[in-house]
């Protein structure tokens, strides 16, 4: 292939992943609204729906691969079933934490606005666009960016990827560089990589901008930029009392001119009443029709497997066991390094807009590029080196590698979260000349626990990613296989390695169960709590 051709290939190649990847990041925005709204209005559903993305975000997206394999390749197949098993997995990836993040929003709505949209007796739709949309809107500007970091995270599993004997790809960077990488050439190599560094600049200081954007407009009377110590602004101080009501005044009017355009009386609103009160019930006609939809497809694949071959999966269960107990360890020790760093760094440039303005777009850009491309580089160029002086270097590796593909959903949510913090309870601190420590213990944690239960969330439930990628992972760099002893991400993956597909999906169907009471003890409580006693905004209100 010529050189001018294969240059015009990668440029295209890249576009296309990212237009994949944003994309799909708009479709999960736009259905996590719906979703989260009817989490809200049923319990049933919320007890239901919470379980279920919590489980979901922990299972890996090689785990997936069975019901891409029944579903789209198998059913579907071509082209297109390809297609839509590669934007499948890709959803996978970044779904769960927007998901949640919107339902989080939705649950801590303050109570003085929800009585507003009551005694106006507003409809779904004004409900939606007035209040709950744009109140979700900084929790979502702060879940893109983790979000579209996860998308490219798992491009190399996504767009290529192999189950058993057979192998599946699309058009895009993540099935471009595998190919150029086994042809050895490494000038296009890097030539991939830094166009896709490009496309992340370019995304990621959008993406900061509509953060910016989302704070400054639908947050409730938030400070941007936040000012520190000792400096004193007459103007500012007054703009922050101007807006103590801003948020209010701003629903009333759109309120008023609800009431001027909607009709009160007439054919049409007694219409729109009767649909209005059936939503319920099409709601769950709906969810109904799609539960049974799939468990019916569940137990057709169940009844077709032979009694003998559950007796064999039963008996793996034991050490499925032992192994995943060794990776939740793991997710441990990932986490709080990622927590301690969000604190102490998220609050840092929070305070700091100087330093916020440089090392922050590279925080964003270090995240956003997908670890798995450059990771068998830095392997490259460390293992030796690693592997004299620390024996058990592939923990190290494994550790890192998961580190680096989740550390940003908790630090995105808490440095959002201090930026959305109302700005008297900054003037509060300033004037009793609080220290760090006790900023953090009596205002800056309580006021950002939302934030910090859905980010806590989602880097539980995402770092194991980067162990599944990291605990097997053959022929990462001249021969050599980064992989660890015990795991339940290295048994999945040599399970869909080896084509044993059936235990790979009897050891995702058990890590399943377990994610799911962990998010009933965990994740709902959690977030339940925090809209009982931790709605900062609420207290704006109250003063």
């Amino acid at each position: 292939m010529r050189p001018v051709n294969l240059l015009l290939i990668i440029q295209l190649a890249a576009g296309a992943t990212i237009l994949r990847v944003l994309l799909i990041i708009v479709v999960s925005i736009l259905t996590g609204w719906l979703l989260a709204y009817a989490s809200i209005k049923s319990s049933i559903f919320e007890s239901i729906y919470i379980p279920v993305i919590s489980s979901m975000e922990s299972v890996p997206v090689i785990t997936f691969f069975p019901v891409v394999l029944v579903i789209f390749v198998t059913r579907i197949g071509g082209p297109l079933g390809t297609e839509l098993a590669s934007d499948f997995l890709v959803m996978t990836a970044v779904v769960w934490n927007i998901w949640i993040a919107q339902y989080q929003s939705f649950k801590t709505v303050p109570k003085e606005l929800q009585e507003v949209t009551i005694n106006h007796e507003l409809g779904f739709f004004s409900k939606m666009r007035r209040l709950y949309m744009p109140f979700s809107m900084p929790k979502i500007a702060a879940n893109l960016f983790p979000s579209f970091a996860d998308g490219l995270f798992y491009i190399t599993v996504s767009e290529v990827f192999s189950i058993g004997t057979k192998s599946f790809s699309v058009f895009g960077i993540g099935s471009l560089i595998p190919r150029l990488v086994a042809s050895g050439d490494m000038y296009y190599v890097w030539v991939a990589m830094l166009t896709l560094a490009a496309w992340v600049a370019i995304i990621t200081f959008v993406f900061r901008y509509i953060a910016r954007f989302s704070v400054a407009k639908y947050g409730l009377d938030t400070a941007a930029p936040i000012r520190r110590r000792g400096k004193v602004n007459i103007m500012h101080t007054y703009q922050a009392w101007n807006t103590l009501t801003g948020p209010m005044k701003r629903l009333s009017k759109h309120f008023t001119s609800t009431f001027r355009v909607l009709p009160t009386r007439g054919s049409f609103g007694r219409r729109w009443s009767a649909l209005s009160s059936s939503r319920k019930y099409i709601m769950i006609g709906a969810f109904l029709f799609i539960l049974i939809a799939l468990l019916a497809e569940i137990a057709l694949y169940v009844v077709s497997v032979p009694i003998g071959y559950w007796g064999y999966l039963i008996s793996y269960t034991p050490l499925i066991l032992y192994n995943m107990a060794f990776d939740y360890a793991r997710v441990a020790i990932i986490t709080l390094i990622s927590l301690v760093i969000a604190i102490f760094v998220g609050y840092y440039l929070a305070v700091h807009q100087r330093a916020a303005v440089t090392v922050f777009p590279a925080i964003q850009i270090i995240s956003a590029f997908p670890a798995p491309v450059y990771f068998p580089l830095v392997f490259a160029a460390t293992f030796g080196y690693m592997y004299a002086v620390f024996p058990a270097s592939s923990e190290i590796y494994v550790l890192f590698l998961g580190f680096i593909s989740t550390f940003y959903y908790v630090f995105y949510s808490f440095w959002m979260g201090v930026q959305t913090i109302p700005s008297e309870f900054w003037e509060i601190m300033e004037n009793h000349e609080l220290g760090f420590f006790t900023r953090m213990r009596r205002i800056i944690l309580p006021a950002t626990f939302p934030y910090l239960v859905a980010g806590l969330s989602s880097t539980i439930d995402s770092a194991w990613g980067g162990l599944m990628i990291g605990e097997y992972w053959p022929d990462i760099f001249s021969g050599k296989t980064l992989e660890v002893h015990v795991g339940l991400m290295k048994m999945l993956d040599v399970f869909t390695y080896q084509g044993r597909i059936g235990l790979a999906a009897w050891s995702s169907l058990l890590f399943a169960i377990v994610v799911t009471i962990f998010s009933l003890f965990f994740t709902k409580k959690l977030m339940t709590m925090a809209r009982e006693k931790y709605v900062i905004e609420e207290g704006v209100y109250a003063a």
